[in-house]
Formats: structure tokens, sequence, C-alpha cells
């Protein structure tokens, strides 16, 4: 029984398309000449988007309809505006962002450019991103 299981279990990890990446993310560097934001794509299923995304000023206020978000701050510092109120994030730092959740970096404040970790779920084109207008 626990042998038909685990096969059925691995066939539907199959379907939906799950992989197993290994990434060194400290190896990840952006272009020396980026404006702000650079945006580095690392894995994608049906479930999930993943990437690494540097800041050097700021991410205007926006939300996703229809996507979590999991950011874990990997180097820099920010001031960050996240659900009504503003808070410091810093390297180590986790956020679970739920879907209608309002959000921006306000500003970065280490010399360096912020570093994330931004995981969407379920898999994210970048189409439900909602910019807050004020």
């Amino acid at each position: 029984m626990r042998l038909y299981l685990l096969t059925v279990f691995a066939s539907l990890l199959t379907r939906i398309g799950y992989s197993q990446d290994f990434f060194q993310l400290k190896a990840f560097q952006p272009p020396s000449d980026f404006e702000n934001i650079h945006v580095q794509k690392i894995a994608e299923d049906s479930l999930q988007s993943s990437f690494l995304i540097w800041i050097k000023k700021d991410v205007k206020g926006h939300f996703h309809q229809k996507h979590t978000e999991n950011i874990v701050v990997l180097e820099g510092k920010a001031e960050m505006f996240f659900n009504g109120e503003k808070i410091i994030i810093e390297k180590g730092d986790y956020l679970n962002v739920p879907e209608g959740t309002h959000h921006s970096v306000v500003r970065v404040l280490s010399k360096n450019p912020l570093k994330v970790l931004s995981i969407q779920s379920p898999y994210f084109d970048g189409k439900d991103r909602e910019f807050i207008t004020q």
C-alpha cells in the first residue's frame, strides 16, 4: 500500500510540473548598470514563481489580486510600507504578503541594493499586480 501511495504521489508531482533546483543565491549578481529594480526569475512551475529582486531606490505601492508573495531579505535594509504600517526590513527578515495586501519599498536604507527572494504562488506572470495611485 505504501509503495502504491508513493507511486501515485510521484505521478501527481510530475503532472503539476514539479521540478527540483539547487542554486547558490549568493552567486547571482545583477548587471552593474541597472537603474532601480532588477528581477531574475530562478524557478517556476504551476504552483509558484521564484525571483531574486535587487532594489536600489524604491518599489511603487501595489498589491496582487490573486497571489500570495513570500519575501526573504537576503542583503540590505529598507523602509517598507506593509498593510498600513511602515516597517524596517533587513537581512534575515521574512514577510508573508497575502493577496490584496498593499505593500511597497519606500526607500532603501543600505549603501548596497536590497536583495530579496520573492516567491509568488500560484504561478505568477505579472498580470495581477495593481499599482496604487494616490
